[in-house]
C-alpha cells in the first residue's frame, strides 16, 4: 500500500502537487495571454490591437515556462505516464506547439511590417485559439481516459481516439474561459473605450464560461464509473455542493464587480478564482490516478532517487522562476495606452 511505503510515498505526492501547480500556474498566467489574442478578432482597429499586444509584451515569453516545468516534470517524475499519455494526445499536442510557435513569431515580425501585418495579426488569432482548443482536448482526452495495455505498459488506442463530442465541448469550454481571461486582464490594463469593451466582452463570456463549466462538471461524472462514485456517493454530494457554491457564489461576484466601472482588478482575479475551483475539481476526479482510472501515481512514478534528485533541482529551479515572474509583472505593472508600448 502505498502509506506503507514511506518517504517514497510523500515524494510521489509531492511531485504530483509540483507538476499540478505548474500546469494551474501556467493555466492561469497563459490563459489570460492567449484569451487576449482570441480577442483580437473582435477588435480590428490597428491601434487598439497595438494597446492589446502591448500588455503582454514583456511577459508572454515568460508564462510559457511553466508549461515546460509540467512537461519536464512529467517526464521526470512520471515516465510512465510520459509515456502512455503522450501517443495518445499526440495529433491535439504537435498542433498545439505548432500554434504557440505561429503565435510567438507574430508577436515580433507584426511590429516590423506594414505590408505583412493582416497575416501576423491572423497568425496570432489563428495561434491563440487553435492552442487553447488543442489544450482544451488534451484535457478532454485525459479525463475520458487513455486504453492502455497493462501488461505490455503501452498506449493501445488509435489515433483519433481523442476526438470526440466530450473533447471538443472541453475544447470549446477552454477557449471561451480564456477569452474571459483575457478581457478581464484587459480591463485591468487599459483604460477609455477600449476598457469599456473588454468589459462587455467580459460580462458575455463569464455567463458563457460558467455555463460550459457546469456542461463539462456534469457530463465528466459519466465518462467513468470512479469519477461518479466520488462525485455523487457518500462524502461526495457534500464536496460537489461546496464547490458548486463557490464557483456560484465566484460567479455572481463576477458579473457584480464587472459592472461597477471603479472596479478593475477584482474582475481579474474572480475570473482566476473561476479557473482554480475548476482545478480543484478536476484534482478531486483524478486523485491518485494519473491515467484515469487505469494507472495510479505511484504506479507511474519513477525511481525513489530519482525523484529525491529532481526535487533538489525543483527545489532552487522554482523559487527562481516564481521570483523572476514577479518581478517582471511589477516592473512591467499599470496601464498601457496608445502613446506606450514595449517595442
Amino acid at each position: 500500500m502505498p502509506l506503507a511505503e514511506g518517504i517514497s510515498f510523500d515524494l510521489t505526492v509531492i511531485w504530483a502537487f509540483i507538476i499540478a501547480f505548474a500546469v494551474l500556474v501556467y493555466v492561469v498566467l497563459d490563459g489570460f495571454d492567449l484569451g487576449l489574442g482570441m480577442l483580437f478578432a473582435l477588435e480590428p482597429r490597428r491601434k487598439d490591437r497595438d494597446v492589446m499586444m502591448n500588455t503582454v509584451a514583456p511577459v508572454w515569453d515568460g508564462n510559457e515556462t511553466w508549461l515546460v516545468m509540467g512537461g519536464g516534470g512529467l517526464f521526470a517524475a512520471f515516465p510512465l505516464a510520459y509515456a502512455l499519455i503522450l501517443p495518445a494526445v499526440y495529433a491535439p499536442l504537435i498542433a498545439m506547439l505548432l500554434a504557440l510557435v505561429f503565435r510567438g513569431v507574430a508577436f515580433e515580425f507584426r511590429w516590423r511590417t506594414e505590408r505583412w501585418k493582416p497575416l501576423w495579426d491572423a497568425a496570432f488569432i489563428g495561434g491563440s485559439g487553435l492552442a487553447a482548443l488543442t489544450q482544451g482536448i488534451t484535457l478532454g482526452a485525459i479525463l475520458q481516459g487513455i486504453e492502455i495495455d497493462k501488461a505490455a505498459r503501452v498506449y493501445a488506442g488509435g489515433w483519433w481516439d481523442w476526438l470526440t463530442p466530450f473533447t471538443l465541448a472541453v475544447g470549446v469550454a477552454v477557449m471561451v474561459g480564456y477569452m474571459l481571461l483575457g478581457a478581464c486582464w484587459l480591463v485591468l490594463k487599459t483604460t477609455g473605450e477600449l476598457q469599456n469593451r473588454m468589459r462587455r466582452w467580459a460580462l458575455l463570456f463569464a455567463p458563457l464560461t460558467v455555463g460550459f463549466i457546469a456542461l463539462v462538471s456534469l457530463w465528466t461524472p459519466f465518462l467513468q464509473e470512479g469519477y461518479y462514485a466520488r462525485w455523487f456517493t457518500g462524502w461526495g454530494w457534500g464536496l460537489a455542493a461546496v464547490v458548486g457554491a463557490f464557483t456560484a457564489a465566484a460567479f455572481v461576484f463576477l458579473m457584480i464587480r464587472l459592472r461597477m466601472a471603479s472596479a478593475e482588478l477584482s474582475p481579474f482575479i474572480l475570473a482566476l478564482v473561476l479557473f482554480t475551483l475548476c482545478f480543484g475539481g478536476l484534482g478531486v476526479s483524478m486523485f491518485p490516478y494519473i491515467v484515469p482510472t487505469e494507472v495510479t501515481i505511484w504506479e507511474a512514478a519513477a525511481p525513489e532517487n530519482s525523484q529525491i534528485f529532481m526535487l533538489i533541482g525543483a527545489g532552487i529551479l522554482i523559487p527562481v522562476i516564481l521570483a523572476y515572474t514577479a518581478f517582471a509583472y511589477w516592473v512591467f505593472r499599470g496601464k498601457i495606452d496608445a502613446d506606450s508600448g514595449y517595442h
